[in-house]
């Protein structure tokens, strides 16, 4: 089905049984989210799928901070912050891109202003038809694979261990073991956040664009991700990736990662 903008979906730290699937910006959308098996406490992710124009819309995933306080609630204001500038940009007041970094700014505030000393990574993928421009703020990323599982575009996370990898001093799988993998540098909620803007990327017909918490990066190698969502249909590969990850966070092995987590994705792909 389509989705106006009043019909827009955002998933507030609500676990989800199976993968939710929409047509979406000229396209297909994939949306999963549940807490850590480890926990009863809320799921602190929080999702949006914010239709603009027929081509057009923005999806959203913020990881609140856990072992902060009031993760949860940090998360839900990145997500109504951005759907309230996002709003506004569709009826013709901003740009995308302003309503984009404005909505960060408002939730930097509001979050603060709540003196609990939360605070939410956040990741943003702007779609314009085939074109997309990713946004982000911490370690949730954005992945971009091909067809035949070439790595058009990956985000790198506002952490030490991130900038160790992108600078070369680390590689992928030794960054999946590091002692400091999970400190995370630039999160919204504190006074020197700062945006990261992405390039514009064309996708190809059957490129696939990933959102995802560290919930699912620490749990699958991005090799191992590429893998499953460049083929078969969407929510096949949505559902293969869940399944997946659960089972690492349920099943210790010495030889795999394995980080109980809240976890959540958003899967497009172009019409």
């Amino acid at each position: 089905m389509a989705l106006s903008l009043l019909e827009s979906k955002i998933y507030l730290n609500e676990d989800m049984q199976d993968i939710a699937a929409f047509a979406f910006a000229g396209g297909m959308v994939c949306v999963y989210t549940a807490r850590s098996p480890e926990k009863t406490t809320p799921n602190e992710d929080s999702l949006a799928l914010l239709p603009c124009a027929e081509q057009t819309g923005v999806l959203v995933i913020a990881d609140g901070l856990g072992g902060l306080r009031a993760g949860d609630l940090a998360s839900r204001h990145a997500v109504d912050s951005l759907a309230a500038t996002v709003m506004r940009c569709c009826a013709g007041q901003d740009s995308m891109r302003e309503a984009i970094l404005n909505g960060v700014e408002q939730a930097d505030e509001k979050i603060s202003a709540m003196g609990l000393g939360a605070a939410t990574t956040v990741a943003i993928v702007e779609i314009r038809g085939r074109e997309v421009r990713p946004y982000h703020v911490g370690d949730s990323m954005t992945l971009i694979t091909g067809q035949r599982g070439r790595i058009k575009y990956l985000t790198v996370p506002h952490s030490p261990v991130g900038y160790a990898v992108e600078s070369g001093l680390l590689d992928a799988k030794e960054a999946m073991y590091h002692e400091e993998r999970h400190l995370v540098s630039n999160v919204v909620g504190t006074p020197h956040m700062h945006v990261e803007i992405g390039p514009k990327v064309a996708l190809a017909a059957r490129d696939t664009l990933l959102v995802g918490s560290d919930g699912l990066y620490d749990n699958l190698q991005v090799d191992e991700i590429a893998a499953i969502i460049r083929k078969g249909p969407l929510a096949s590969a949505a559902r293969t990736l869940a399944a997946q990850c659960r089972t690492r966070m349920q099943d210790y092995q010495p030889d795999r990662p394995h980080k109980p987590d809240d976890m959540s994705f958003i899967l497009f792909r172009p019409g």
